[in-house]
């Protein structure tokens, strides 16, 4: 079985400081199998870190629509943030994207759909994130993990890693599958979701993030 980590962030995320070859060297280091990186708004991250480790990354974009975000994975075009979930949705399957809500039910995230959003969709997703290591509270977690259940939906976890040290907190033990959508579905029916969440003080980290490259812009290859 693979160990297989689906939400992780590199620079090109606003919030994050790793460098996409930092976060491959630990995801190696580690043991993952693959590593999706999901940036927030943009392919660009998963595109380079993809360029350097085509056997490693899956290629994904984390979406903010005008009610919470989702996820995608085998994402071949950018889809830009500020579309609705209905149209965010509609561009993901013209370019025949795997999609989950991440986070769904998570109760102290501005960016989490929450569940009347999650509800107004969940028929046109294929997978909700039912273990992601930076819901603070262990039981949003399960409620999500619940959901989906309730609704017969598969299941997904990650990371969600800022910085090296999260990456592989939450992951998904699943059989092996090629490097295309209907394989990775095919896989996540014989899934599993493992780990834990992350201590707090990671967050912290993503808060210096975003000041930092507002007080001193980073010189890096967008």
């Amino acid at each position: 079985m693979w160990k297989v980590d689906l939400h992780a962030h590199t620079i090109y995320s606003g919030d994050c400081l790793t460098r996409p070859e930092d976060a491959i060297a630990q995801a190696r280091r580690i043991g993952l199998d693959k590593l999706a990186i999901t940036e927030h708004n943009n392919l660009a991250g998963a595109l380079k870190a993809k360029e350097l480790a085509p056997d490693l990354i899956i290629v994904g974009e984390e979406i903010k629509t005008t009610h919470g975000e989702l996820i995608a994975y085998f994402v071949q075009e950018e889809v830009p943030r500020g579309l609705s979930p209905q149209e965010t949705i509609g561009r993901l399957r013209e370019q025949g994207a795997v999609i989950a809500i991440p986070h769904p039910l998570d109760s102290l995230r501005r960016s989490a759909m929450g569940l009347a959003n999650a509800l107004e969709i969940i028929d046109q997703v294929d997978a909700l994130e039912v273990r992601n290591a930076r819901c603070v509270r262990p039981q949003d977690n399960l409620a999500a993990l619940a959901l989906a259940q309730e609704h017969a939906l598969l299941s997904t976890a990650g990371s969600d890693a800022h910085i090296p040290f999260e990456l592989g907190r939450c992951y998904m033990e699943m059989p092996a599958f090629e490097d295309d959508a209907e394989s990775f579905i095919d896989a996540l029916q014989q899934a599993r979701p493992m780990g834990k969440e992350s201590p707090f003080w990671p967050h912290l980290m993503s808060t210096w993030a975003k000041w930092r490259k507002r007080i001193r812009p980073i010189a890096y290859s967008f």
